[in-house]
């Protein structure tokens, strides 16, 4: 029934290796120009064919982001083509694109790249998506604003072969599949979401002014204001199989801003449901990691607004990352990097892929960022495997 492909985040090389490391089946990133996240580390030439060489030793695919808006300009002297060919030469796996340009001469320059429908298209019809596949799409990313009702009709509709992917984690936008003018609006053309440059400023406390008084109307506010604008994140860890059932062949992580731990946290905690956990302890993991409060989005009922000022929850962080580990006596003995200060005989939690969440009490302290430190521990662990506290 969880037979779906796992697709994690990358914004950089670490979180690549950490999605690798945890299972994912497939990660997706960007170069340096033309994808939605364009304030991530993201990759260069030479990191991108390093980081497909990586993800190919380990037997997982690449899907690259091509899908921000496009200009006439990104068509002239051969800026666009080239990079598709670079992008093809380096060995990717697909390219995930929404303009119609971009689809013909992906098809046209890199023909042996898969082309995968962005959500930015906001593709929620069989009509529509049908008419995507004869141009060669061979995977739509769903808009995030259809119900599970709704990807259920649209699957039974298609042919089986085009493929379906949704976003089951991660941040939503309070405008249809990221289309909205809001920051450019507000912030200047340079911080267009439609061109990878949002300042999420529906995050932001907003108020309601009535025009001609002046009076302030209430909604859901504090003393901060209101958040009509910013949604809830998404969690369909406990729904995997209502996602299965509605047709769904791959489940996408949103992430690519955020941080290594994140990746792992995240990733971690879906391959293990996807492969026959059961799903409360995930949640409770999930709870743990940076997060706006939860909602099923669109796919079971209506998203609620953020409802508080808090933007994020988090109640554990990265402490270390483990570099190596060999056997000592009646333990083991491991190597780890210092990501943040923590003092001996703090509780950490130890995570491992294949394993639950295994806690002990730290008999060091660890306080350089980026120092190396020896950590006995009652139980192996692997390089890229992470400890939090």
């Amino acid at each position: 029934m969880r037979n779906m492909e796992l697709l994690a985040p990358a914004g950089g090389m670490e979180q690549l290796k950490m999605a690798v490391h945890f299972g994912a089946n497939a990660v997706y990133l960007a170069g340096r120009r033309w994808g939605m996240r364009s304030a991530c580390r993201n990759f260069s030439a030479e990191e991108l064919a390093e980081a497909v060489g990586y993800a190919h030793s380990h037997g997982v695919a690449v899907h690259v982001t091509v899908n921000v808006l496009m200009r006439q300009e990104d068509f002239a002297k051969d800026a666009l083509p080239a990079y598709l060919s670079q992008c093809a030469d380096a060995g990717v796996d697909a390219f995930i694109m929404g303009d119609l340009g971009a689809i013909s001469l992906a098809r046209e320059v890199a023909p042996d790249v898969a082309v995968h429908l962005s959500t930015q298209a906001s593709c929620m019809n069989a009509r529509a998506a049908e008419a995507y596949m004869g141009m060669g799409v061979r995977r739509v990313v769903l808009a995030r604003e259809m119900t599970l009702a709704q990807i259920a009709e649209l699957r039974r509709d298609v042919p089986a072969e085009l493929e379906l992917e949704a976003f089951a984690h991660g941040s939503a936008c309070m405008a249809y599949s990221g289309r909205c003018l809001l920051s450019a609006e507000l912030m200047g053309p340079e911080r267009s979401a439609s061109f990878g440059a949002c300042a999420q400023p529906c995050r932001w406390g907003w108020e309601l002014v009535e025009g001609r008084s002046g009076a302030r109307v209430p909604l859901e506010a504090d003393e901060h204001g209101s958040y009509l604008l910013s949604s809830n994140d998404i969690r369909m860890i406990d729904h995997l199989d209502e996602l299965a059932e509605a047709g769904v062949d791959a489940l996408k992580l949103e992430g690519r801003a955020k941080g290594s731990y994140y990746v792992a946290c995240v990733t971690n905690a879906y391959r293990h449901v996807l492969d026959g956990d059961p799903v409360e302890p995930w949640l409770e993991e999930l709870d743990l990691v940076s997060h706006r409060p939860y909602s099923t989005g669109f796919f079971l009922n209506k998203p609620t607004q953020n409802p508080g000022r808090e933007e994020y929850a988090r109640e554990r962080r990265l402490v270390a990352m483990v570099e190596s580990c060999e056997r000592d006596g009646d333990g083991w003995l491991a190597t780890v990097t210092c990501r943040n200060k923590v003092e001996a005989g703090s509780y950490a939690t130890v995570l491992s892929p294949g394993e639950p969440p295994r806690e002990v009490a730290l008999g060091r302290d660890l306080v350089t960022n980026g120092a190396s430190y020896p950590l006995r521990l009652p139980f192996e662990v692997a390089p890229l495997d992470v400890v939090c506290a």
